[in-house]
């Protein structure tokens, strides 16, 4: 559903000079979205919009896309290079690293804010993650398994 919604959100600002939190909610809702103004807050988070002047004087939210590297390009080269293999049992995801290599992982995942882990204990070549709940769990391998196959 989140993914949905931001595609909505993306097609929306696209379409439609939207300069404010309110706007772009209501026209979500009349999209047939239920959202909340916190939803709407999050998702301008996570999609890392911002504001731009536009032809008629107003802002608007646009995608920014930065072509110079940024840090979470970092954390995800370094989850790539140490990721060798998870596995889970209900809400714990077991992450096996390159020997050594645990720690790194383990912070890169950290400041990768995925919002359903609540934390990470990392050894030598194994970290185990708290998950939030077992569907966040698989979630969060799906995640993952993009992020390195990329």
């Amino acid at each position: 559903m989140k993914l949905e919604r931001h595609s909505k959100i993306v097609e929306l600002i696209g379409k439609y000079e939207i300069e404010t939190q309110e706007e772009l909610a209501q026209k979500l809702q009349e999209s047939g979205y239920r959202v909340t103004q916190a939803t709407v807050s999050r998702d301008i988070r996570e999609l890392r919009l911002t504001k731009v002047p536009s032809e008629s004087g107003r802002q608007r939210y646009v995608v920014m896309q930065n072509p110079t590297t940024t840090f979470s390009d970092k954390y995800i080269r370094i989850l790539k290079d140490g990721y060798v293999s998870m596995d889970m049992a209900q809400n714990i995801l077991v992450i096996k690293t390159v020997s050594g290599m645990a720690m790194a992982v383990a912070a890169a995942l950290d400041a990768i804010h995925f919002h359903e882990i609540v934390g990470c204990i990392a050894g030598d070549d194994t970290i185990m993650c708290a998950v939030r709940s077992v569907d966040d769990t698989i979630l969060v391998m799906d995640k993952i398994k993009k992020l390195v196959a990329e």
